[in-house]
């Protein structure tokens, strides 16, 4: 097993679950840290923060709650896929600053990411957080993509 973890992004979604299983096959037993960035505030949240009576600082508290527990399911997932694996959360906006930041402090060997699958519009409006990580990791970054036509 290499001594350089492995980090995967993990949402809860099945381009996530799916990253995993990718990660598996190309990288077999090894150490992993799964990682689950919230947001600071969401939109919600945010109004709220303009009340006296709730401090912004809770959110925050709240959303890395939140984001540790979608890790530690991830982490499960990996473990059953083979890796040595470490839930791990973070709350940063823009998403893709806080994984590069979570993969330069753990050093990183590769960031693994699924992806949605966006094209042209869609991509253009929603964002890839997939390749706002690859364009700013500076390490090797592996995108699973979703499968093609169901499969």
């Amino acid at each position: 097993m290499s001594d350089e973890p492995i980090l995967i992004c993990y949402d809860g979604s099945d381009g996530a679950e799916r990253a995993i299983e990718g990660a598996a096959k190309l990288f077999g037993p090894r150490h992993a840290i799964v990682l689950d960035v919230g947001p600071p505030l969401t939109a919600a949240e945010s109004l709220a923060t303009l009340s006296p009576v709730v401090p912004g600082a809770a959110f925050e508290e709240l959303n890395t709650d939140d984001a540790l527990a979608r890790a530690e399911v991830g982490a499960d997932h990996a473990r059953r896929a083979g890796f040595v694996a470490d839930a791990r959360a973070g709350i940063a906006a823009p998403t893709w600053e806080g994984v590069v930041d979570v993969a330069e402090d753990i050093d990183a060997a590769v960031i693994v990411v699924g992806s949605r699958g966006l094209t042209g519009a869609q991509e253009l409006f929603q964002g890839s957080v997939s390749h706002d990580i690859a364009e700013h990791a500076g390490r090797p970054v592996l995108i699973v993509p979703p499968p093609r036509n169901g499969r």
